[in-house]
C-alpha cells in the first residue's frame, strides 16, 4: 500500500512538469461579437461573465490550471468551447452560421446547458438568474432575427442539426 501511494505521489509530481500553454490567440475587437453587434453594456457584461472564458480568445485561466491534470481538462474545455462558438472571431462567420449560433445559444441557455454546471461550481458569478437568462435569450434571438432578415435567410435554413 505504501508503494502504491509513493508511486501515485511521484506520478502526480511528474505531471506538474507538463504545464498547459495559457497564451490566448490575439484579439481583434473589430471581429468580436460585442463590437460588431453593438451589444448594450448590460448584456455585454452578462456575456463576458458567463460565456467569454470558454467562448472567446479572452480566457482567464484560474489558479488551479497550474495543477495537472486539472489544467489539461480546463484547456480542453476552452478549446472545445472556442471550436463550437468563438465570440472573438464572430465577424468571420458567414451570416447563416452567425444566425444558427445565436439560435443555438439562446436554446442552450433556455435548456440550462450553458453555462456548464461544472463551470458554475467554481465561477458562481457566471450563474445566470432567470431574468438574466431571459434577457440573454431575447437578445440572441433578436440579433439572430436581424441577421436572418438582412441576409434573406429562411426558417428552413436556420434549422439546427443535432451534432
Amino acid at each position: 500500500m505504501k508503494k502504491l501511494f509513493f508511486l501515485l505521489v511521484v506520478a502526480f509530481a511528474l505531471l506538474q512538469f507538463f504545464q498547459i500553454d495559457k497564451t490566448n490567440p490575439p484579439v481583434d475587437k473589430n471581429m468580436d461579437f460585442l463590437t460588431i453587434k453593438k451589444t448594450p453594456e448590460d448584456i455585454a457584461q452578462l456575456i463576458k461573465t458567463s460565456c467569454y472564458d470558454c467562448h472567446s480568445n479572452e480566457s482567464v485561466y484560474p489558479w488551479y490550471t497550474n495543477i495537472q491534470p486539472f489544467g489539461w481538462l480546463v484547456k480542453d474545455h476552452i478549446e472545445e468551447g472556442r471550436k463550437e462558438l468563438n465570440f472573438s472571431t464572430f465577424a468571420t462567420y458567414e451570416p447563416l452560421r452567425q444566425a444558427k449560433k445565436l439560435k443555438k445559444s439562446a436554446h442552450e441557455i433556455e435548456e440550462g446547458k450553458m453555462p456548464l454546471e461544472s463551470y458554475l461550481l467554481i465561477h458562481q458569478d457566471a450563474k445566470l438568474t432567470p431574468e438574466q437568462k431571459q434577457k440573454l435569450q431575447a437578445y440572441f434571438i433578436s440579433i439572430k432575427e436581424v441577421t436572418a432578415m438582412m441576409n434573406n435567410l429562411t426558417d428552413e435554413q436556420l434549422k439546427i442539426k443535432e451534432e
